[in-house]
């Protein structure tokens, strides 16, 4: 299965959204990545590196941010993993977070999974 990865800048955020991805596919590969080491806000490279190890496969991780130093600094992490297949999507957070977490479930392959995050912009609430 793809693993995915929530960065924010909240510790609070990231465990929240991968909460509420798991209740919709309790089985998918997604850990959360966020706040610094100290619970304070911020990202952090060791924070994110750690959590792509913890679900790496041969299906590849996929990283959802929410903002600013959270995208420069996953950038930076994924530049030092030349190795790995590691891609980030630019989709709504929580949105994108459940359409990942149902689509790593249902086995689909990392471009699949990208696709329909990036499709969650898309969707209409209203």
């Amino acid at each position: 299965m793809v693993g995915i990865v929530i960065v924010s800048h909240s510790k609070k955020l990231a465990e929240s959204v991968v909460e509420l991805a798991k209740m919709m596919a309790d089985d998918a590969p997604i850990v959360a990545a966020g706040g610094l080491e100290d619970g304070t806000f911020g990202t952090s490279y060791e924070k994110i590196s750690a959590a792509i190890e913890s679900v790496y496969s041969d299906d590849g991780v996929v990283i959802l941010m929410d903002m600013g130093s959270a995208v420069m600094t996953t950038e930076m992490v994924i530049e030092d993993m030349t190795d790995k297949n590691v891609k980030m999507i630019d989709c709504p957070l929580v949105e994108g977070a459940v359409v990942a977490a149902i689509g790593s479930s249902s086995k689909q392959n990392m471009e699949e999974i990208i696709e329909a995050a990036m499709d969650a912009a898309k969707e209409k609430k209203l």
